[in-house]
């Protein structure tokens, strides 16, 4: 049904409402049970006709009922300035509105899982058995959006874009139609990497589009690479319902050992602060202008940096929890933040939302965790910097947790005080928001506390100031007017052959060429190739779940088969291809060294072979946790053996068995590594960070020629590795092969040699 009210005196059904009119400036039809109204000087506005809300007619235009009160409020109102309508709705929100908002939810996926990490029920049964559709809200979900007024949803994997967009349409109709309509704002983690074993054909789609991860756009050294990524990557969120990015992660990889090395931009200040912004004004932009319906909100992370941690292991466990600055070099890391994201080229000028990292920053502030850190979030964030966006805890670190290598809470600092007073000491901190907590009973305990030490008012105005910076981001991305998507229209955006095309291309240009000895590559088409498969040892993940040890193909053989002829044996072949990934040297704790009458801390290993610390430190330079009884957390004389140490063997035994013919390695890279152990057997090295076996194949036969460079630098030994301090970039001695080349920061080949481009010059 549509009907047009845009001359004379009309009357119209609409919602469920009769609306006589007088020359009003809206149209309005119903489709799928939402109503669609189009403002024709103005915003296009849909509802839920179960909601209960209706359309106020004022001034000719159409506005949304959301409080179902029969007048319109400055909130209801589009053509107010989103600020005004922020403070007003805050004005109007209970206690526990405000509580509710503060809270971000667990991970959630669509459907929920029947037991394990993120499991939900459908009335009362696992989803197999409950009758239940993918897209069907869970028992849990239901409960965190009425009973605690949660409205901001983190989701992980969904079954398909469709199932997302109707998820999407589900979860706004049952906001809508509670007491003041805020709609859900979904968010993600980045969702867009690039499936090795998928074949590209132009003019296909797919799921969602695939790209290199950030550190393989950043190997581009093109921010206009990453700001086409945030462009094409903001459609296709919108189109899934999604209008938050948990993401980018900017943190500066100055220390190579760290498990996340691979979610950042690289290690070099200048680089990461241009990818930085260009990302995020790519997301936040809608057709390259201010804030829209394509927009979506960035949360940069991880404030003031996660990248210094001391000895690489990471602050998701209590192992990791110190973040330290031997350098002195804070600045640093703080500059992809307040010289990238904080100062956007485009109109949104800065990211939306800034998170905070789950470590202590050694000797900054009071020493406890970044989101409890006041003098790091209000002295420094929103004092020294101005930042005035919203302020959202990384995920868990208000809960309890047992021992350092958990993974449960992540309270580092604050681990013998309460869950309530957790929440206290962030908001005071300047925090606005607790990521990964469905439950409001906290931040109303936390309130409490506050009115005890402050009063009422100022709590009331605490709390009314972080409502304000939240609803700011919901009202700006559109989501007030209409939360609503067309399932057909996502299904047709979400990895479309455009989309799919440009990350293609973008993985291509993200491929670092590091040696082509004699310029063996590229290879012609249809040469005899070897291709040995790769085994993969048996490894526990961070919640316990250890995986079987296989055998598989390092690439995708039908892919292969089509550039080249695949035989059996090295006898038959001109050349051999070998796939392998980066020396996974552990994670820096060992529970079994404790339990031995060590301290539990062992090296993290950059190379393939066994690796004994003789020249680490001989006192850390951090410590003291309540769940251990030492401060000293050294591994010095300590030896860790390389998981995939079969990787090595790999390269090194095909080599043997081609005698003088050609090995071509490439390397899946998650952080540097040491590469004297293989180069010597490899007459082609290829690193990339995440790509499909496709692109790789057309950089072998030279269909494209390499041209990334690498972001980061490949470490000598793992001397420098010890010798270089956590906090500080581009400070290790690089390796150096036997054609002379040396693997440093901006360093890569294409088919005339080193690449000695502007790029080079402007980075290096």
């Amino acid at each position: 049904m549509k009907n047009r009210m845009n001359i004379g005196l009309l009357t119209a059904f609409i919602g469920g409402a009769l609306l006589t009119s007088c020359g009003e400036k809206y149209t309005s039809e119903i489709k799928d049970g939402v109503t669609l109204v189009s403002n024709t000087e103005g915003a296009t506005l849909g509802y839920s006709n179960a909601s209960g809300v209706k359309i106020i007619a004022q001034d000719r235009y159409a506005f949304k009922d959301l409080n179902k009160n029969g007048t319109l409020d400055a909130y209801e109102d589009w053509r107010l300035p989103v600020d005004e309508r922020a403070k007003d709705l805050a004005r109007q929100m209970s206690l526990e509105d405000i509580a509710g908002l503060m809270l971000y939810s667990s991970h959630q996926s669509l459907p929920g899982s029947s037991r394990g990490f993120g499991s939900s029920m459908y009335n009362g049964k696992a989803f197999p058995e409950s009758g239940a559709v993918a897209s069907d809200l869970s028992d849990e979900q239901k409960k965190f959006l009425n009973d605690d007024h949660l409205r901001h949803v983190l989701i992980t994997s969904v079954e398909s874009p469709a199932v997302s967009a109707q998820w999407n349409n589900n979860a706004q109709a049952f906001a809508e139609g509670l007491y003041l309509g805020i709609p859900v704002n979904t968010s993600s983690d980045p969702r867009h990497g690039s499936d090795s074993y998928a074949e590209f054909n132009a003019g296909a789609g797919g799921a969602i589009s695939m790209w290199p991860g950030t550190l393989g756009i950043a190997a581009s050294f093109d921010p206009e690479i990453m700001k086409q990524f945030g462009e094409i990557g903001s459609k296709e969120y919108r189109a899934l319902g999604i209008a938050t990015a948990l993401s980018p992660q900017i943190d500066l990889a100055t220390e190579p050992r760290w498990s996340r090395f691979d979610g950042t931009m690289g290690e070099d200040p200048n680089l990461a602060t241009d990818m930085a912004r260009a990302y995020v004004d790519g997301f936040q932009s809608t057709e390259g202008g201010d804030w829209g319906m394509q927009s979506v909100n960035a949360m940069v992370k991880h404030w003031p940096g996660g990248g210094p941690e001391e000895g690489g292991r990471d602050g998701h466990f209590g192992y990791g929890a110190y973040a330290v600055y031997p350098g002195k070099n804070i600045k640093d890391h703080m500059q992809p933040f307040t010289e990238g994201a904080f100062k956007l080229n485009g109109p949104t000028k800065k990211a939306a939302a800034v998170m905070p990292y789950y470590t202590i920053s050694d000797g900054e502030g009071e020493n406890v965790a970044n989101g409890y850190n006041k003098y790091l979030i209000t002295d420094i964030l929103r004092g020294e910097y101005g930042y005035d966006g919203v302020l959202c805890t990384d995920w868990g670190i208000t809960r309890d947790v047992s021992a350092v290598d958990k993974f449960e809470g992540k309270p580092w600092g604050v681990e013998t005080i309460t869950e309530a007073e957790r929440h206290y000491k962030a908001i005071a901190a300047g925090m606005d928001q607790f990521g990964g907590n469905n439950d409001m009973g906290p931040v109303l305990e936390a309130y409490k506390m506050g009115v005890k030490e402050h009063g009422e008012e100022a709590m009331r105005t605490r709390f009314e100031a972080s409502a304000v910076r939240l609803l700011t981001n919901i009202f700006r991305v559109g989501l007030f007017e209409n939360p609503y998507l067309n399932v057909a229209e996502t299904e047709k955006i979400v990895g479309n052959s455009e989309f799919m095309k440009a990350g293609y291309e973008a993985q291509l240009k993200s491929i670092v060429m590091l040696k082509n000895h004699n310029k063996i590559l590229p290879i012609q088409n249809k040469k005899k190739v070897y291709v040995p498969q790769r085994y993969i040892a048996p490894s526990t993940n961070w919640w316990g779940i250890t995986s079987e040890p296989k055998t598989v193909d390092a690439f995708n053989m039908e892919v292969v088969a089509k550039y080249f002829d695949v035989v059996e044996t090295p006898e038959e072949a001109d050349f051999a291809l070998v796939g392998i990934y980066s020396p996974d040297g552990g994670v820096g704790y060992n529970r079994t060294d404790l339990e031995n009458g060590g301290n539990g801390y062992v090296p993290i290993s950059l190379q393939y072979g066994s690796y004994t610390a003789d020249t680490a430190r001989e006192v850390s330079l951090a410590g003291g946790s309540p769940l251990e009884g030492f401060t000293n957390r050294t591994y010095k004389g300590k030896s860790v053996n390389t998981i995939n140490t079969t990787d090595m063997d790999l390269v090194n035994d095909t080599k043997a068995k081609m005698d003088d013919k050609p090995v071509i390695v490439s390397v899946k890279a998650g952080k540097p590594m040491i590469f004297s152990e293989i180069e010597n057997s490899a007459a082609a090295i290829l690193v990339h960070m995440g790509v499909q076996d496709q692109a790789l194949m057309e950089i072998i036969t030279g269909a494209a020629e390499p041209s990334a460079l690498l972001p980061f630098q490949m470490p000598a030994d793992m001397l420098t590795v010890e010798a270089q301090f956590e906090d500080v970039p581009r400070d290790m001695k690089p390796y150096t092969d036997a054609d002379g080349n040396s693997y440093d920061f901006a360093y890569g080949l294409n088919w005339n040699g080193v690449i000695d481009d502007v790029r080079v010059k402007k980075y290096k």
